[in-house]
């Protein structure tokens, strides 16, 4: 990507890039690694017009989290603070990806851009 003088890179963390999680301490670690890791080679590679960025996601329904969905209690509590109300799905990060992976998104450079349906503004 230097040789050519650009590229995008997209690397993925999560919400527990901001916040510490419960009982998850390596996964939150991390995930903050990856949203460090994302602004020290966003600031390194903007100079040969390499972006390098980070998709935030909320909670997904995905296997990984099949095991919060299916405990009543903590499943609501997740509803309860989610302001769109409902689980995210894969396909909710296409448009996400497509932006940031186009020439839409040149000037955006160690941005972590969360796709979580309103989680972290609450």
């Amino acid at each position: 990507m230097v040789p050519q003088k650009s590229g995008k890179i997209i690397n993925f963390a999560s919400l527990l890039s901001y916040q510490g999680g419960i009982n998850v301490p390596a996964y939150a670690a991390s995930k903050g690694g990856v949203s460090q890791l994302t602004k020290a080679l966003s600031n390194e590679w903007a100079q040969h017009h390499i972006n390098v960025n980070t998709i935030v996601p909320g909670y997904v329904a995905t296997e990984m989290n099949t095991a919060l969905i299916n405990d009543e209690n903590r499943n609501q509590q997740i509803l309860d603070r989610i302001p769109a109300g409902d689980w995210g799905k894969p396909d909710d990060f296409k448009g996400t990806a497509v932006f940031l992976a186009s020439e839409a998104s040149n000037y955006v450079h160690g941005h972590q851009l969360a796709v979580d349906g309103g989680w972290l503004g609450r």
